[in-house]
């Protein structure tokens, strides 16, 4: 037996954010980034240590919202074009740095390498097609991906059994058709739990679900093993709760690892720096200046303003990120040390779950880390085991029966994030379409014509895209407020829109069909799956 069991779940989601309308969007820019800096980097350290023999096992849930974006021939043909824009300034970089900057000259390098890299695996490795790169990691045994809520909804502020039924069912039905298998498990989104949701989760075949820490610390009765062991709710689904030590070594800007003065500097740009006439030729077409993802300088300081920060030196951060995985495996050896007698000898298992997106999109080098980290359990194999929740399942351990208790894993641990007063306006309209939605399906489940069935079923894609719970969490972050408002009142419009439509039975074909065109998430759904009763 290892001295610990180490479980890494990494959550992998973005809202669906899609605009053929326009020919380019400032939005679709996140998921642009999120392929350069974190998924990309993360499937190439994850097929290599496999290759060199260190192979890392961990879970990773690649929501159903980002899954369908990232098969999309639209999103693919201008995420082409977005990094070949940068690769064409890049290569402008090198000069310009050589001669005029260069204490930024071997970031720019860096900079070079790494995107031509990036293209080599996105053009003729990957063939644009990332969703198969995770897949086969999942079948070489290196993930276990795991599911989500089908747009991210907030499962406890939907307000009927239909509608929760459907986030959790259409991602298992994306799953599937993604990966070619069922999952065993689901990232509730935001960790967001109340009593009941495992009936809905045990009816979609899913065996367990990510919680944060209190889920289980409040649980009734208390749990023996404290979060360092999963429980069972009563009817069997399984729960496996966030270690808050290793959260805050990562999670935390202030006390973690992401915040040392080695690391890159988000938050200062190229986009902004370099002179307006230099940039313009890799700006979008309305010459906005914009963050372009080449930053030069290193955190320095927390004090430090962005315009003192100092030139970044990729060597000592790559150095920052093994010294700062030694120190992350170090400390799991001595937390099992510490964990074990007060576990009555039970091995403990270390539940750490991250968004994916801090590994090179927030932290650039969380990738090393995570890579620095796999090769030296790899070496401690005997003493920590990698594994999967599924995994530790798979060993047949006793585990306990509890109640777990309403959490999420926002601040505060419950739901102010999602439900307060700059967001509390929504929810009515989200709760009428709903209630709304179920009542169309149980009305034509068995009557509608082809035209109807169509106006059903992206009337149900807009419920599902207003219920993203990323809407809710952009307006209290008081990020993107104009875009996350714009974007729930255009679903629930077009919901509305439908909605009456059908119910006058007076559908335009070629209204529907522009609204299909633009928000063409999950073509499989099947508006039947909201219906009351159902054979």
């Amino acid at each position: 037996m290892p001295e610990a069991y180490f479980s890494l779940v990494l959550h992998a989601h973005l809202p669906f954010v899609r605009h053929p309308e326009y020919p380019e969007f400032l939005e679709e820019d996140w998921l642009y980034e999120a392929i350069t800096e974190v998924y990309l980097p993360l499937i190439f350290v994850f097929s290599n240590l496999a290759q060199l023999g260190a192979r890392p096992r961990l879970a990773m849930n690649i929501s159903p919202p980002l899954c369908e974006m990232l098969a999309d021939e639209l999103l693919r043909a201008r995420y082409t074009r977005h990094l070949e824009n940068l690769l064409a300034l890049v290569e402008k970089e090198l000069g310009r740095t050589a001669h005029q900057a260069p204490e930024f000259h071997a970031t720019a390098r860096m900079y070079h390498e790494n995107l031509s890299a990036a293209r080599r695996l996105w053009e003729e490795v990957y063939r644009r097609d990332l969703v198969r790169a995770f897949r086969e990691l999942q079948d070489a045994g290196v993930l276990e991906i795991i599911t989500c809520g089908a747009t991210h909804g907030f499962l406890p502020l939907i307000s009927t059994e239909e509608a929760r039924r459907a986030q959790i069912e259409v991602a298992v039905q994306n799953y599937q058709k993604h990966f070619g298998r069922r999952p065993r498990g689901i990232w509730l989104p935001e960790c967001a739990y109340e009593p009941g949701l495992e009936r809905l989760l045990a009816a979609a075949g899913l065996e367990y679900f990510i919680a944060d820490a209190h889920a289980i610390l409040y649980g009734d009765p208390r749990p023996r093993y404290g979060v360092h062991a999963p429980v069972r709710c009563p009817n069997g689904v399984a729960v496996f709760a966030r270690d808050p030590e290793t959260s805050q070594q990562v999670w935390s800007s202030i006390t973690g690892y992401p915040g040392h003065p080695d690391y890159r500097e988000f938050y200062r740009d190229v986009g902004w720096d370099a002179p307006y006439d230099y940039l313009k030729p890799h700006l979008h077409s309305d010459g906005q200046r914009r963050h372009l993802g080449l930053k030069y300088h290193r955190i320095t300081g927390r004090d430090v303003p962005l315009h003192e920060k100092a030139p970044y030196d990729p060597e000592a951060a790559r150095r920052r990120a093994r010294l700062d995985a030694e120190h992350f495996v170090r400390s799991r050896l001595e937390q099992a040390a510490r964990l074990r007698p007060m576990l009555s000898g039970r091995t403990p298992l270390i539940v750490s779950p991250y968004d994916a997106e801090l590994f090179g999109h927030w932290w650039y080098e969380g990738p090393q880390f995570l890579d620095f980290v796999f090769r030296l359990l790899h070496q401690q194999r005997e003493a920590i085991e990698p594994l999967s929740p599924g995994d530790y399942l798979n060993l047949g351990q006793p585990i306990q029966t509890q109640q777990p208790a309403q959490s999420s894993w926002g601040a505060e641990g419950y739901f102010k994030v999602w439900l307060n007063e700059g967001t509390a306006w929504m929810y009515p309209y989200q709760h009428v379409a709903e209630a709304r939605m179920t009542a169309l399906a149980d009305a034509h489940a068995a009557t509608a014509d082809a035209l109807t069935r169509r106006a059903l079923n992206q009337a149900a894609r807009e419920l599902l895209l207003a219920q993203s719970s990323d809407w809710a969490f952009q307006i209290y972050q008081g990020t993107t407020v104009e875009y996350a408002v714009r974007r729930f009142r255009a679903h629930i419009y077009r919901f509305n829109l439908l909605a009456d439509d059908i119910e006058r039975g007076q559908i335009d074909a070629a209204r529907l069909a522009e609204i299909e065109g633009r928000d063409s998430i999950f073509p499989e759904i099947d508006f039947r799956i909201y219906c009351s009763q159902r054979a």
